[in-house]
Parts: structure tokens; C-alpha cells; sequence
């Protein structure tokens, strides 16, 4: 199952709610939360920093972890999701051909040389 790592930084509001409620709380309606959609929740940690917690999940598929990451993103907490690839999934990628593409003004000096076809 792919892995995703989702940054969380809480509103005022949502700090008061974790404080209120409590972190381990939080952590386990996430990892409910991701039972019920065929996920799993490998970590939960709160960094000392710029960000508020960092969780580490896995999911079927992009589709569900966009859907988790509208469902709650709200005015509580802000997300920003990273899908994570494996060390082989970044060697496929390394070994996939792909043609670069011409830069938009290349293109159009091409299109004005090549003739005109009826």
C-alpha cells in the first residue's frame, strides 16, 4: 500500500481542542479514522518546530488519502500531504524514459519552420 506523510499545523482553535482532549486522543480517532477507509496509521509524533505533528500513514490508494486530507482540513488544522515512494519505487522511476518536453517558445519557432500541411 503506498505511504503518505501528512504535516499538521493547528489553528488556535485546534491547539485548545488537542489541549483540551489531549494528543493521544487525536491519535487514536486518526487511527479509526483509517481503519474504516483501509488504511493504517504507522505514526503519530508532534516535532518541536514550525510544525504541529507529523503522521505517518499508509492507504489504499491518492484517491483516499485526498478524501482524508479534505475531511480534515478545517478550521482547526491545516494539512499538507506527501506521497512517500520506497527506494525501489524511486529506481523504477529512475529507469522510466521519458521524453522531455520543448519549452513553449522552441515549440512555436518549430511550428512557424515545419510547412504548412492542407
Amino acid at each position: 500500500m503506498p505511504k503518505y506523510l501528512t504535516i499538521v499545523s493547528y489553528t488556535p482553535e485546534g491547539l485548545r481542542r488537542v489541549a483540551t482532549q489531549g494528543a493521544t486522543v487525536r491519535r487514536i480517532a486518526v487511527e479509526n479514522m483509517l481503519e474504516r477507509l483501509g488504511g493504517r496509521l504507522e505514526g503519530f509524533y508532534f516535532p518541536l518546530g514550525s510544525n504541529d505533528a507529523y503522521v505517518l500513514i499508509e492507504g489504499p490508494d491518492n484517491a483516499t488519502a485526498a478524501a482524508i486530507s479534505l475531511a480534515v482540513t478545517t478550521g482547526a488544522i491545516r494539512t499538507k500531504t506527501v506521497v512517500l515512494l520506497t527506494p525501489e519505487e524511486f529506481d523504477q522511476a529512475i529507469k522510466l524514459r521519458v521524453d522531455r518536453p520543448l519549452s513553449a517558445e522552441s515549440d512555436v519557432k518549430k511550428q512557424r519552420n515545419s510547412p504548412a500541411t492542407p
